[in-house]
């Protein structure tokens, strides 16, 4: 069986790799191969570095408006959660009044 999750890799390594890629000579799957990592991952990681310095595509997130999506989505469930836990408490106490 074949690990799918892939190793974790620093930002400090992510950095440095992209500058080297986005500096040297070499295409991307060359500098991928020399640094022991897949080019798909290092295309991705240079992608997202044009992105963070506006030179992306439109409508491509910075990692700042990755990470604040991540964080609301995360707020949102929450709160849909505390809403669910009220509505069910709202029930309960109608019904108490009622007797």
């Amino acid at each position: 069986m074949s690990n799918k999750q892939g190793k974790r890799y620093s930002e400090e390594f992510k950095r440095d790799a992209v500058a080297l890629a986005r500096s040297s000579d070499k295409t991307v799957t060359e500098v991928a191969r020399d640094l022991g990592v897949s080019p798909e991952g290092l295309r991705s990681w240079v992608k997202q570095d044009k992105a963070d310095r506006g030179e992306g595509a439109t409508g491509e997130l910075t990692s700042a408006e990755h990470e604040e999506l991540r964080r609301l989505r995360r707020q949102n469930l929450e709160q849909q959660k505390t809403i669910e836990v009220l509505k069910k408490a709202t029930a309960f106490f109608a019904r108490e009044s009622d007797r």
